[in-house]
């Protein structure tokens, strides 16, 4: 989680569009959630924990959002994958 706000907050991350986009993103879920930006980031680093188990996937690119349709809020993921990891069993 720390890398992540590194990332949002760090004046080396060099795309400052980017980083300006994916703040809004984050107000805009909040908004239409009333799901805390902080519940997000902590949502969207527990998928990456888990799912870095099984699969390399690009964290840069990894999505998440909350979708409101009439009465239900749907959990959307879209995460890159770049391969399968080997698990010893």
């Amino acid at each position: 989680m720390l890398d992540f706000l590194n990332r949002m907050f760090s004046r080396d991350s060099g795309n400052s569009k980017n980083i300006a986009k994916e703040r809004l993103r984050l107000v805009l879920v909040h908004d239409r959630s009333s799901v805390s930006p902080e519940i997000m980031d902590a949502l969207k680093e527990d998928l990456i924990k888990v799912i870095s188990s099984y699969l390399e996937i690009d964290e840069r690119a990894l999505e998440v959002n909350l979708n409101n349709e009439e009465a239900s809020v749907a959990l959307v993921a879209n995460i890159p994958v770049l391969g399968l990891k080997r698990r010893n069993v």
